[in-house]
């Protein structure tokens, strides 16, 4: 009968595929149990949205039937995503990981991806929020079917709820036919407060939803919230493209790290005859990315029940998972999440 230190030397030559690093010194093993040659223990994954639990599994089961007298193994999931500890040091606030939404210009999709990424990550079973800082234009609120947040608690704002998703926006703040006419320190503060003032509860990943460019927005951002990555939305084509460079290159500035590049709006294919055509072009996102020496998280492509979804409040990861777009998304989600877990545990030796 195996003993629990053999198959824990077993297990320590499983290595984790993008941590590079074995799951006995990552701490993912737990709750080892041996029955006559029957045994189960639990791996305790870095994100629960993690895309390679089949070759885990296969690896792990592999690696413990060899040991003498084992005939069976069985073994359950958790996850404990891990934290980059800096919003608990810095501003008392329990989310474990802040990624970013930014593109260098409007049009791109940028909220879009950021419904979407957010609410597959809820799918998968994070518990995640979504921050509308998109001060000029508001449009999460549209995106997900949410239009007011419930009354205070407690001397703080409660934030709305929609698709499992916790969101905040400046759309529930003003209505929806007045412009916010803000200076930087106003802004300042206002991104601060959707920070310091809302109820969040324990997130494993707030997603933030920037304004497109280059300004205030992205520098209060970054200057005052740890950060644990950003992702950079672009099209394929040159002008977006190019605005594109310069919002990568200001994050690298302020020394925030690039999760990746989503190209979104690729190819389209006529659901009549079949026949893709590519309207904006393609793979320009994935040049750059190779250019730029940065990942390239995957394309969207052109659906137009991405944009009814988006009018309507149903993110095509909701209403359609499993199509084209909605499983590009998805898969996006599973990439980012294994990003943030390389960055906050490090990558082993290969």
């Amino acid at each position: 009968m195996a003993t629990e230190k053999e198959i824990l030397e077993a297990l320590s030559k499983v290595k984790e595929p993008e941590l590079h690093r074995d799951l006995v010194s990552l701490g993912m093993i737990k709750d080892i149990a041996v029955e006559g040659g029957k045994v189960s223990f639990t791996i305790v994954l870095t994100t629960p949205a993690c895309p390679l639990t089949e070759v885990i599994e296969k690896q792990a089961k592999e690696a413990v039937l060899e040991l003498r007298g084992v005939s069976e193994v069985s073994l359950k999931w958790e996850s404990n995503v891990p934290s980059d500890g800096r919003m608990m040091s810095m501003m008392n606030l329990p989310l474990r990981n802040t990624i970013a939404i930014s593109s260098g210009k409007g049009g791109v999709g940028k909220s879009t991806v950021a419904a979407n990424l957010a609410v597959s990550l809820v799918q998968m079973g994070a518990t995640v929020g979504l921050m509308d800082a998109d001060i000029y234009g508001p449009d999460i609120p549209m995106m997900l079917g949410v239009d007011r947040i419930p009354a205070p608690r407690d001397g703080r704002i409660t934030p709305a709820f929609a698709y499992g998703l916790r969101i905040m926006s400046m759309g529930f703040l003003i209505p929806p036919d007045q412009p916010v006419i803000w200076r930087g320190p106003m802004i300042h503060s206002a991104i601060r407060q959707f920070f310091t003032d809302v109820d969040w509860g324990e997130l494993d990943y707030m997603i933030i939803d920037l304004p497109p460019g280059t300004g205030d927005a992205q520098l209060t951002l970054a200057q005052s919230v740890p950060l644990t990555g950003a992702i950079i939305v672009t099209t394929p084509q040159d002008v977006a493209l190019g605005d594109a460079v310069k919002g990568l290159a200001m994050f690298r500035q302020l020394q925030v790290p690039i999760l990746g590049i989503v190209e979104n709006m690729g190819t389209f294919v006529c659901p009549n005859c079949g026949h893709p055509t590519d309207i904006f072009g393609t793979g320009g996102g994935a040049r750059m990315a190779a250019r730029l020496g940065v990942p390239f998280l995957g394309g969207v492509p052109t659906d137009p029940r991405v944009r009814d979804g988006g009018d309507n409040g149903k993110p095509i990861v909701a209403l359609d998972p499993d199509g084209p777009a909605g499983a590009a998304m998805r898969q996006i989600a599973r990439d980012v999440a294994a990003r943030v877990s390389v960055l906050n545990l490090g990558e082993g030796d290969e």
